[in-house]
């Protein structure tokens, strides 16, 4: 297994380096001890190698192995100065190794299995693994080459550091591709569903043939006179131009022998080279196996991440649609050679365990070792349970209900534990929660790594579920003096363990209670079976022993979580009955208060509970818990009703500053009384913990302890309501909003689970959703839960109906299984023609006949009816499901996502090829078309530590709005990642999407190009080709290629992305309106247009008409309309958004009026060419182009529908900013009355009609605004020129003498003055973006503005909710324009010059948006998603003049963190949209 593990670390030696060994622009951390040596010798080109100081001489060693001129070499290693360098010492400590040194590489000896490695080496060379292979194996593929292939020397890709506007700006944007149409199936309404199209056919192709045959002789093994002469074994080759050769392998490499079929002579042959590299020497005998090789070295090389092994398998559902089994690299029997020694599984993980952690390196070491034994664990586990089942391993104990089995030093067994709580699903049940208790011990860190659980894993295949487990140590022997009393096999801890006293034990209980108090379990007692008390920390089934390794182990821990009182209706009686009984016996008096016990066993549930649920009811096992996130979601929850309590009671009792002060009882009073109604566990501080034995039919409780247990069933049944009652109204609220999208089965668990809901609500989820007034809007969620339920459904009875199917069968099996669940009514033959058949087949003798009429009987109608069933017992789904046409008219449910859903599920890979479901007399998929079942293993997930915590770090430092800590973090995290899991996680790619995000809202668009491919590389490889993820991926990937100008490749990942869409959920979802947004965006104008109204049709659908993501669509839509000289259309739409935003914002708001400008101007513009028609001329000299977005309009509009720029908004912050407007009004009066003399009126309205301004500043002393600027210098307010002399206010000027007769702009600055802020502004404008970024970044660190979502885990288009359309206006002649009269400032026009009204954003530092305009503290807000929010969001304005007079013009919206609103209208003649949002000039000076 460590040969393993080094193999696939040479297959990815350098993680972050890509092809050359050059690194990646902002990938990795740079190090202080990171240098360059040369490495010469072994028959390879010289070449620079990077490497670090940490290194070990073996981490460089296989670096090197992992470089394209060295492979497939092996057993090298380095020399210095001709010394040879001891693996395990580190390069930082080798003297006279310094940067540039020249390092040799050294050919070692061969031993035998060294010789093995180095052809496996060779054959991992020669297979040329590729997309196909992937798929025959049934691993999903990275298929984004043959998206990017024609992309790598594109030259309009900017260098690493550019901002975006220089990007754009200095490079040449490649044109629209004209010929790559949508294809027809990707068009809006289309019902075509391609699978084909999803695996491109160009990766079908078989690898380049280097041999004709390579296998083991038929001499091997050696003899013996010829093994004691050197020789490990024999080859034989067949060449391309068809000879034969016999091949040796010794010490010293390989070289010919003169064996031949009929005679064996293992001596040299008398002209064969010794070649210590086996391709050598084939390249020497063969010209054609040299000419392959090279063409196969010079090929383009996928990236790394595309060709390495996961560390997990990731199924693919479709498999090559026609694969060749052909194998001439498959005769060599390595796999045989690997597996002569079993691995101890537990002793190589938990070895792993115990690697120090003192230094960073030291916790990356371990973290990688972990990952490593577990995954090499998990794939024995696959790889165990097809040999088991298939039959080829006999039992080596249990019955034949529940064999077990040792294979490979595993242990696999089918597990009892939960039969007698619920039979077969009881079992399946106990096995899923032993891996989640496993998984729960083991996340457990500092000295409770101490509690050791066994390497475990569960894993189904052919309908059988086994759980497998690394063999455990020898139990040491009781301890010498206990006597017969000991316990037996060294239990120490458990209900069956006996009354023991020993320092083992002592110390096994302390481990057990701080690991309860990690995991907020209570201690209690039980009754054991001599009816003495057992102490447990722990459900009772669980037991603790003493290994003969030292180690302490926990197992059975199937019931370490407590039980969800939803479905535990019998639990609390029984044990009730056993007290009152026993009570009764005692005393009269008892029996009343047992009785009291029994009347109020329903005490936690809420009034007419049961009424309205139907809850608590029994469910098919016994084995119903909560989970973690919702026990974590109710403390949280009885935290804050404790603090509330305790404020409420000290305020009824003098008031909490009295209640507080040290000696007096109230406060304490109040907590005592707080803590006994919220159910703390203890009566003077908050404290919650669950006992996870309660409402267990087997287990009974000390008399003592019946208070304890009544308040335990109380919390329980509290917090299984608070599913009902909170968490799923939680879930759906999210849902509505946007910021929770998932799109398929897999995804709406995910959310599900992170609500704490487990999947046995989804009956309880539809029924909500039913009874909601937003059904419509949430019909998605409806369709998924429905088709979720059926396909859970359908795989429990197709596990039981696989069972008695024989193997010769399982491929007309399975097929027949999937014909009966798509096709309605399907039978497996016409009526009359099946029976003669089976005459025949019984008249020729055939056997079998009645086996396979049982499972050919089924019929789709009996499997529909089975379905319900199980549907009503399981989800109390009482509604008829019907059939899958049924689930199709009703709920809009597509049949191909429910094959996917289905297929993933049960590990089934189809052939990829088009299947018709319609037709009802032939069955769609056939035995031919099921080309496997793979086994699909569940197993524990190994934390990456130190990366986990950079990356949330970097999380917490975004919604802090530290950009530029964050950005480095996220680098950090990265770096870390790749180190431990070479990037090969889903966390990873999150993180690596993030960093992505943040790299293009700093305008390194380059970068986020190059980290956006690695992730969606990864997401395809880790997640799935098809995964929900990935489709998000391949969108924000547009975005960043956009951004550089590739519009064609951006145009191909939104066709993967839509493609990828529609066949895993439909067309009709919300996410699909942001897609088809973009490539209405992205598409030329003749295509656009049908995008844009179905995204227009979707939100619409979704959100309705007065909804922030319509407005949006529809203003997307006029602006198309206004290119193709539709204004008349254009005007409608862009009234139905002015509607909208009147309804959410009322008629004064700056938006409305923009939206009405923008109105306004297309009305003008249609004048003008209507007038041009009439008098006779062409009607494009009056269009122009000044209604057309620019490249800049069109990256914002794109970032902002894909959720890359999302704003955010917190009801906490309007009322902080009520609360500080009051402050600071006050702060100012008081200001002013000192200052009777200081005219400073910063921050205080001058215009009696406007009483807001643009965010005031927090220093009450010189009342800047914060929309001045507190450069003096400079001078430069947030939008318009600051006279530092007169101190003008933020927003407008302080002479008021001088107005704009917009009553909006107001300019009063000397010409002087004027004159120096335009060229700052000047001179500002050709600073790098970058560079104004991180002025303002470090200027604006202010939290609670905008908040950049930091999550990446399901797709989400809360950025939609925004309805941010970004402002631009473009001049037809290329002249600056102002208007200096109201009616012009309105309409945004001169010279045929039009504004388009926005919502747009600032780059706030918590939105991670800066402004680019100022370097003040301004903090501008973007637009709110919710209806009815007063927020809109504003851009920065900067200078516009017109002949001799500057004229300083910008739109502010409303400033959700500092206080105040101006009201001013965009007016930016011939303006254009910088990718931050900023309208500037277009010309500069």
């Amino acid at each position: 297994m460590k040969d393993k593990a080094k193999r696939g670390h040479q297959g990815t030696s350098d993680t972050f380096t890509l092809n050359n060994g050059k690194t990646t622009a902002g990938m990795k951390q740079e190090d202080d001890t990171s240098f360059s040596v040369k490495i010469q010798g072994a028959g390879v080109e010289p070449f620079e190698l990077q490497v670090h100081g940490f290194w070990l001489v073996q981490e460089a060693v296989m670096a090197v192995l992992g470089r394209v001129e060295v492979c497939p070499r092996s057993n090298l290693t380095l020399a210095l100065s001709g010394i040879t360098l001891d693996p395990l010492t580190e390069l930082q400590t080798i003297k006279n190794l310094k940067p540039g040194a020249t390092l040799r590489l050294v050919e070692e000896p061969y031993s035998p299995r060294s010789a093995h490695v180095h052809l496996a080496r060779v054959l991992e060379l020669l297979r040329a693994a590729g997309p196909n292979d992937a798929l025959t194996e049934g691993r999903s593929p990275s298929l984004l080459d043959t998206l990017t292939h024609t992309h790598h020397t594109d030259s309009s890709v900017p260098s690493n550091g550019k901002s975006l506007k220089r990007s754009s700006s200095n490079t040449k944007t490649e044109p629209p591709n004209q010929d790559a149409a949508p294809p027809e199936y990707l068009l809006p309404g289309a019902t075509e569903r391609p699978l084909q199209a999803l695996l491109p056919h160009n990766t079908q192709s078989e690898g380049a043939s280097f041999l004709q045959d390579l296998s083991l002789s038929c001499w091997n093994p050696p003899p013996g006179h010829r093994k004691m002469q050197g020789d490990f074994l024999y080859i034989t080759v067949v060449t391309l131009e068809g000879r034969t050769f016999d091949i040796t392998s010794c010490p010293r490499g390989f070289f010919l022998n003169r064996s031949t079929v009929e005679v064996f002579d293992a001596r040299p042959a008398s002209s064969s080279p010794v070649s210590h590299c086996l391709t050598d020497l084939l390249s020497h005998i063969s010209p054609g196996f040299k000419q392959a090789l090279s063409a196969h070295k010079a090929r383009p090389h996928s990236s790394p991440v595309a060709v390495m092994q996961t560390p997990y398998h990731t199924l693919s559902w479709l498999g090559p649609a026609f694969a060749s089994h052909k194998n001439t690299l498959s005769r060599l029997g390595l796999d045989q050679h690997s597996e002569g020694q079993a691995p101890d599984w537990n002793e190589e993980l938990q070895a792993a365990r115990d690697l120090p952690q003192g230094t960073l390196e030291e916790r990356l070491q371990r973290d990688r070792a972990l990952l490593q034994v577990n995954s090499a664990f998990v794939w024995a586990v696959a790889q165990g349970a097809e040999t088991v089942i298939d039959g080829c391993v006999e039992p080596i104990s249990g019955g034949p209900d529940d064999p077990a089995f040792l294979w490979g030093g595993l242990f696999l067994s089918q597990g009892g534990a939960g039969v007698v709580l619920g039979g077969e699903r009881g079992r399946r049940a106990a096995q899923r929660l032993e891996l989640s208790g496993v998984q729960a011990y083991s996340d457990l860190g500092g000295a409770l790594q101490g509690l050791h659980t066994l390497p475990s894993a569960t894993v189904d295949y052919r309908g059988i579920r086994l759980s497998a487990q690394g063999l455990a140590p020898g139990l040491e022997a009781p301890e010498q003096g206990q006597g017969s009393s000991a316990p037996a096999r060294g239990i120490l801890y458990g209900v069956a363990s006996g009354p023991q006293e020993s320092p083992h034990r002592r110390r096994l209980l302390e481990l057990l209670a701080q690991a309860a108090k990690a995991l907020s379990l209570q201690r209690h007692a039980v009754l054991g079976p001599n009816g003495h008390q057992v102490p447990l920390f722990t459900a009772l089934d669980a037991k603790g022993l003493l290994g003969s390794d030292g180690r302490f182990y926990l197992l059975d821990l199937f019931r370490s979580l407590p039980a969800d009182a939803n479905y535990c209706p019998e639990g609390g009686s029984q044990k009730e009955e056993t007290v009152k009984e026993e009570e009764v016996k005692e005393d009269v008096k008892q029996e009343e208060v047992v009785k009291e016990v029994v009347a109020e066993g329903k005490e936690g549930w809420p009034e007419q509970y049961q009424m309205c649920t139907g809850l608590p009811k029994r469910f098919p096992h016994g084995l119903c818990r909560l989970r973690p996130e919702l026990l974590q979601a109710f403390i949280q929850n009885k935290q804050s009703q404790f603090t509330r309590r305790c404020k409420e009671r000290m305020e009824e009792n003098g008031g909490v500053e009295e209640c507080v002060r040290a000696g007096d009882s109230r406060g304490t009073d109040a907590v005592r009384a707080a803590c006994k109604d919220v159910g703390s566990v203890s009566d003077i501080i908050f404290e919650m913990r669950f006992n996870p034995s309660v409402f267990s039919p087997d287990a009974s409780f000390p008399k003592i302890d019946c208070e304890a247990v009544r308040l335990q069933e109380r919390l329980l049944r509290e917090a299984a309501a608070s599913i009902i009652t909170q968490q799923i109204p939680a879930f759906m609220e999210a849902c509505l909003q946007g910021s929770e999208m998932p799109l398929d089965g897999a995804t709406l668990k995910k959310v599900m689970h992170q609500y704490g809901i487990n999947v046995r609500y989804l009956g309880q989820l539809t029924k909500a959703i039913c009874q909601s007034e937003h059904k419509e809007q949430l019909r998605h969620i409806m369709r998924l839960a429905v088709g979720e339920t059926v396909v859970r459904s359908a795989r429990r009875i197709f596990n039981n109906f696989l069972q008695g199917v024989e193997v010769s069968c399982l491929s007309a099996a399975v097929s027949h299984f999937l014909c009966c669940l798509l096709v309605a009514h399907y039978t497996s033959a016409p009526s009359g023609e099946e029976p003669k058949k089976r005459s025949r087949r019984r008249g020729r003798g055939g056997g079998g006949a009645s086996d396979i009429a049982a499972w050919s009987a089924l019929t789709g109608a009996e499997l529909w009816t089975f379905i319900g069933q199980d549907a009503a017992e399981t989800y109390d789904i009482t509604s008829d499901l019907g059939s899958a046409d049924h689930l199709v008219e009703k709920y809009g449910l597509q049949k191909v996502s429910l094959l996917r859903e289905f297929c993933l599920k049960t590990g089934v890979q189809l052939r990829l090829r088009e299947y018709l479901f319609d037709n009802r007399t032939k069955a769609p998929i056939g035995p031919d078309d099921v080309l496997n079942i793979f086994p699909v293993v569940k197993h524990i997930t190994m934390t990456t530590h130190d990366a986990s915590r950079a990356f949330q770090a970097a999380q917490s430092s975004i919604q802090k709005g530290v950009m530029d800590q964050a950005y480095e973090r996220l680098k950090e995290a990265v770096y870390l990642f790749g180190r431990v899991c070479d990037d090969l996680s889903p966390e990873a790619c999150s993180c690596l999407s993030l960093t992505a995000r943040l790299a293009f809202l700093r305008g390194l668009a380059a970068e986020a190009r190059s980290v956006q491919l690695r992730a969606v590389a990864i997401s395809e490889r880790v997640l799935g080709f098809d995964h929900p993820n990935t489709i998000q991926q391949y969108a924000r990937l547009a975005v960043y290629v956009f951004a550089g100008g590739e519009i064609s490749l951006a145009q191909r990942c939104l066709f993967r992305a839509r493609l990828l869409m529609l066949s895993v959920h439909g067309e009709d979802h919300p996410y699909t309106a942001a897609l088809d947004s973009c490539l209405g965006l992205v598409l030329p104008r003749e295509q656009a247009g049908q995008f844009l109204q179905s995204a227009l049709k979707i939100n619409t659908s979704f959100f309705g008409p007065n909804d922030l993501h319509t407005a949006l669509s529809q203003h997307l839509l006029s602006q198309w309309m206004c290119g193709v000289g539709d204004y008349r259309s254009a005007m409608k739409h862009e009234k139905e958004a002015l509607s909208a935003f009147t309804s959410l914002y009322g008629e004064d708001h700056p938006q409305r009026r923009l939206s009405f400008e923008f109105l306004r101007s297309i009305t003008q513009q249609a004048v003008r060419v209507e007038r041009s028609l009439r008098q006779g001329g062409d009607p494009l000299t009056a269009e122009g182009q000044s209604l057309s977005p620019t490249t800049e309009t069109t990256l914002e509009q794109m970032a902002l529908v894909t959720g890359i720029r999302t704003p955010s908004h917190s009801d906490r912050m309007l009322e902080f900013k009520q609360k500080l407007m009051k402050q600071r009004e006050a702060d100012r009066a008081a200001g002013e009355a000192a200052n009777a003399n200081n005219h400073d009126t910063a921050g205080e309205a001058a215009d009696a009609n406007t009483h807001d301004t643009v965010g005031e500043a927090a220093d009450a002393n010189n009342h800047d605004t914060a929309g001045e600027a507190a450069d003096a210098n400079t001078h430069d307010t947030a939008g318009e020129a600051a006279d530092a002399n007169t101190h003008d206010t933020a927003g407008e000027a302080a002479d008021a003498n001088t107005h704009d007769s917009s009553k909006d702009t107001v300019n009063g600055e000397a010409a002087e003055e004027a004159k120096a802020v335009q060229q700052t502004n000047i001179n500002l404008h050709k600073i790098p973006i970058q560079a104004r970024l991180e002025d303002n970044i470090a200027d604006n660190q202010t939290a609670g503005s905008q908040q950049l979502e930091a999550t990446d885990g399901t797709v989400n288009n809360a950025a939609v909710q925004s309805g941010t359309v970004v402002a631009e206006s473009c001049g037809r002649d290329g002249h600056e324009q102002s208007s200096s009269t109201e009616a012009e400032q309105h309409t945004g026009k001169e010279n045929g010059e039009a504004v388009s009204p926005v919502i747009v954003e600032s780059r706030t530092e918590n939105g991670g948006l800066e402004s680019e305009g100022n370097k003040s503290d301004s903090k501008d807000v973007l637009a709110n998603g919710k209806p009815g929010s007063d927020e809109v969001s504003s851009v920065n304005g900067t200078l516009s003049h017109n002949h001799d007079q500057l004229k300083h013009q910008e739109v502010v919206g409303e400033a959700s963190v500092t206080i105040g609103m101006t009201k001013r209208t965009l007016v930016t003649a011939e303006g254009k949209m910088l990718t931050n949002g900023t309208a500037v000039s277009g010309r500069e000076g």
